[in-house]
Protein backbone atom coordinates (compact mmCIF):
# COMPACT_ATOMS: atom_id res chain seq x y z
CA UNK A 1 0.00 0.00 0.00
CA UNK A 2 2.87 2.36 0.76
CA UNK A 3 4.35 1.83 -2.71
CA UNK A 4 1.01 2.63 -4.31
CA UNK A 5 0.73 5.83 -2.26
CA UNK A 6 4.31 6.82 -3.12
CA UNK A 7 3.72 6.36 -6.85
CA UNK A 8 0.30 8.01 -6.76
CA UNK A 9 1.53 10.97 -4.78
CA UNK A 10 4.35 11.66 -7.29
CA UNK A 11 1.88 11.42 -10.17
CA UNK A 12 -0.52 13.82 -8.43
CA UNK A 13 2.29 16.29 -7.71
CA UNK A 14 3.53 16.20 -11.31
CA UNK A 15 0.01 16.48 -12.78
CA UNK A 16 -0.88 19.36 -10.45
CA UNK A 17 2.28 21.32 -11.35
CA UNK A 18 1.75 20.77 -15.09
CA UNK A 19 -1.96 21.69 -14.90
CA UNK A 20 -1.22 24.80 -12.84
CA UNK A 21 1.54 25.69 -15.30
CA UNK A 22 -1.03 25.78 -18.11
CA UNK A 23 -3.20 28.40 -16.36
CA UNK A 24 -1.05 31.37 -17.46
CA UNK A 25 -1.35 30.39 -21.14
CA UNK A 26 -5.13 30.12 -20.75
CA UNK A 27 -5.22 33.62 -19.28
CA UNK A 28 -3.10 34.92 -22.17
CA UNK A 29 -5.47 33.36 -24.70
CA UNK A 30 -8.48 34.77 -22.81
CA UNK A 31 -6.91 38.24 -22.83
CA UNK A 32 -6.22 37.96 -26.57
CA UNK A 33 -9.87 37.12 -27.26
CA UNK A 34 -10.97 39.93 -24.96
CA UNK A 35 -8.71 42.38 -26.76
CA UNK A 36 -10.02 41.16 -30.11
CA UNK A 37 -13.60 41.76 -29.03
CA UNK A 38 -12.72 45.25 -27.86
CA UNK A 39 -10.99 45.99 -31.17
CA UNK A 40 -14.08 44.81 -33.05
CA UNK A 41 -16.47 46.96 -31.00
CA UNK A 42 -14.21 49.99 -31.48
CA UNK A 43 -14.04 49.32 -35.24
CA UNK A 44 -17.85 49.09 -35.33
CA UNK A 45 -18.13 52.38 -33.44
CA UNK A 46 -15.61 54.23 -35.65
CA UNK A 47 -18.10 55.27 -38.40
CA UNK A 48 -20.49 56.58 -35.76
CA UNK A 49 -17.66 58.50 -34.11
CA UNK A 50 -16.99 60.13 -37.51
CA UNK A 51 -20.64 61.18 -37.73
CA UNK A 52 -20.42 62.50 -34.16
CA UNK A 53 -17.27 64.43 -35.09
CA UNK A 54 -19.02 66.10 -38.04
CA UNK A 55 -22.44 66.72 -36.56
CA UNK A 56 -22.22 66.67 -32.75
CA UNK A 57 -18.87 68.24 -31.87
CA UNK A 58 -17.19 64.84 -31.50
CA UNK A 59 -19.57 63.67 -28.77
CA UNK A 60 -20.76 60.12 -29.32
CA UNK A 61 -23.07 60.59 -26.33
CA UNK A 62 -24.79 63.48 -28.12
CA UNK A 63 -25.24 61.36 -31.25
CA UNK A 64 -26.79 58.60 -29.12
CA UNK A 65 -29.11 61.08 -27.38
CA UNK A 66 -30.12 62.46 -30.80
CA UNK A 67 -30.99 58.95 -31.99
CA UNK A 68 -32.89 58.10 -28.80
CA UNK A 69 -34.89 61.36 -28.96
CA UNK A 70 -36.10 60.58 -32.48
CA UNK A 71 -39.73 59.68 -33.05
CA UNK A 72 -38.66 57.34 -35.86
CA UNK A 73 -38.70 53.85 -34.27
CA UNK A 74 -35.82 52.53 -36.41
CA UNK A 75 -33.65 55.56 -35.64
CA UNK A 76 -34.49 55.17 -31.93
CA UNK A 77 -33.48 51.47 -32.05
CA UNK A 78 -30.17 52.45 -33.68
CA UNK A 79 -29.55 54.76 -30.73
CA UNK A 80 -30.19 51.90 -28.32
CA UNK A 81 -27.81 49.67 -30.31
CA UNK A 82 -25.14 52.40 -30.26
CA UNK A 83 -25.60 52.85 -26.52
CA UNK A 84 -25.19 49.09 -26.06
CA UNK A 85 -21.98 49.08 -28.14
CA UNK A 86 -20.51 51.94 -26.09
CA UNK A 87 -21.42 50.16 -22.84
CA UNK A 88 -19.87 46.94 -24.18
CA UNK A 89 -16.65 48.78 -25.10
CA UNK A 90 -16.48 50.26 -21.59
CA UNK A 91 -17.05 46.83 -20.04
CA UNK A 92 -14.36 45.22 -22.19
CA UNK A 93 -11.89 48.01 -21.36
CA UNK A 94 -12.57 47.51 -17.64
CA UNK A 95 -12.04 43.76 -17.97
CA UNK A 96 -8.72 44.26 -19.76
CA UNK A 97 -7.65 46.73 -17.07
CA UNK A 98 -8.61 44.17 -14.40
CA UNK A 99 -6.37 41.59 -16.06
CA UNK A 100 -3.45 44.01 -16.28
CA UNK A 101 -1.82 42.81 -13.05
CA UNK A 102 0.21 39.92 -11.66
CA UNK A 103 -0.75 36.30 -12.26
CA UNK A 104 -2.40 35.60 -8.91
CA UNK A 105 -4.64 38.67 -9.23
CA UNK A 106 -5.41 37.78 -12.85
CA UNK A 107 -6.66 34.36 -11.69
CA UNK A 108 -8.75 35.94 -8.95
CA UNK A 109 -10.16 38.54 -11.35
CA UNK A 110 -10.95 35.90 -13.94
CA UNK A 111 -12.75 33.73 -11.36
CA UNK A 112 -14.87 36.65 -10.12
CA UNK A 113 -15.41 38.81 -13.24
CA UNK A 114 -15.23 36.54 -16.26
CA UNK A 115 -17.44 36.74 -19.32
CA UNK A 116 -19.09 33.32 -19.63
CA UNK A 117 -19.31 33.36 -23.43
CA UNK A 118 -15.72 34.50 -23.76
CA UNK A 119 -14.58 31.89 -21.26
CA UNK A 120 -16.34 29.10 -23.19
CA UNK A 121 -14.95 30.36 -26.51
CA UNK A 122 -11.43 30.49 -25.06
CA UNK A 123 -11.76 27.00 -23.60
CA UNK A 124 -13.12 25.69 -26.90
CA UNK A 125 -10.05 26.91 -28.78
CA UNK A 126 -7.55 26.53 -25.96
CA UNK A 127 -4.13 25.11 -26.78
CA UNK A 128 -2.28 24.24 -23.56
CA UNK A 129 1.10 25.77 -23.10
CA UNK A 130 3.61 26.09 -20.30
CA UNK A 131 5.03 29.58 -19.88
CA UNK A 132 8.56 29.53 -18.55
CA UNK A 133 8.87 32.97 -17.00
CA UNK A 134 9.68 33.17 -13.29
CA UNK A 135 6.19 34.22 -12.21
CA UNK A 136 4.51 31.36 -14.10
CA UNK A 137 6.95 28.73 -12.84
CA UNK A 138 6.56 29.87 -9.22
CA UNK A 139 2.78 29.92 -9.66
CA UNK A 140 2.81 26.38 -11.10
CA UNK A 141 4.98 25.09 -8.25
CA UNK A 142 2.92 26.82 -5.55
CA UNK A 143 -0.46 25.66 -6.89
CA UNK A 144 0.93 22.19 -7.58
CA UNK A 145 2.25 21.83 -4.04
CA UNK A 146 -1.06 23.06 -2.59
CA UNK A 147 -3.02 20.52 -4.66
CA UNK A 148 -0.52 17.82 -3.70
CA UNK A 149 -0.95 18.76 -0.03
CA UNK A 150 -4.73 18.46 -0.39
CA UNK A 151 -4.27 15.02 -1.95
CA UNK A 152 -1.96 13.90 0.89
CA UNK A 153 -4.36 15.26 3.50
CA UNK A 154 -7.26 13.38 1.94
CA UNK A 155 -5.19 10.20 1.55
CA UNK A 156 -4.03 10.22 5.17
CA UNK A 157 -7.46 11.29 6.44
CA UNK A 158 -9.20 8.42 4.67
CA UNK A 159 -6.49 5.99 5.79
CA UNK A 160 -6.91 7.19 9.39
CA UNK A 161 -10.67 6.68 9.22
CA UNK A 162 -10.37 3.18 7.79
CA UNK A 163 -7.68 2.28 10.31
CA UNK A 164 -9.90 3.55 13.11
CA UNK A 165 -12.84 1.49 11.85
CA UNK A 166 -10.70 -1.64 11.70
CA UNK A 167 -9.42 -1.21 15.25
CA UNK A 168 -12.71 -0.13 16.79
CA UNK A 169 -14.09 -2.75 19.15
CA UNK A 170 -17.50 -4.12 18.39
CA UNK A 171 -20.36 -2.19 19.94
CA UNK A 172 -22.18 -5.37 20.86
CA UNK A 173 -21.68 -6.44 24.43
CA UNK A 174 -19.62 -9.55 24.83
CA UNK A 175 -21.67 -12.66 24.80
CA UNK A 176 -21.99 -14.11 28.22
CA UNK A 177 -22.28 -17.75 28.70
CA UNK A 178 -23.76 -18.85 31.94
CA UNK A 179 -23.45 -22.33 33.23
CA UNK A 180 -26.56 -24.38 32.80
CA UNK A 181 -28.19 -26.07 35.66
CA UNK A 182 -29.35 -29.56 35.07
Amino acid sequence: MKTLRDILDRIVLLAAVVAAGCIPSFIVQYRQRLGGRLDQVLADLAPFQEIANRSHGGSLSELIRYHLASTDATFHQEGAALQSMVANADRLRAMLAGLDTDLVHQCAYLLLHHDGDLLRATWGGYHPGFTLDLQSVLFALAVGVVLWGIFLGLWHGVAYLFDGLRRRPSRLPPRRTEPRLR
